[in-house]
């Protein structure tokens, strides 16, 4: 079983860098739109558990950002 966990634990890191590798680019590839989310973050509870497979959280935004959004991803 302690073989299992240490391949549970490698997995966990690697998904939670890929994760905030991601929240990265998303970051820097909105900002290059002019569009800023101030709560783009990784979701801390997706990190709550065992083994954790992290979520994104893209979080709140004024109308205007969401307007902003809209009109790049069309």
């Amino acid at each position: 079983m302690a073989h299992y966990e240490g391949r549970g634990v490698r997995h966990s890191t690697g998904c939670v860098e890929e994760a905030e590798e991601t929240v990265k680019e998303l970051r820097e590839a909105l900002a290059n739109a002019g569009i800023k989310l101030p709560t783009l973050r990784i979701d801390p509870a997706s990190l709550a558990r065992e083994t954790p497979c992290p979520l994104i959280e893209l979080g709140r935004c004024s109308v205007g950002t969401a307007a902003r959004l809209a009109a790049v991803i069309r």
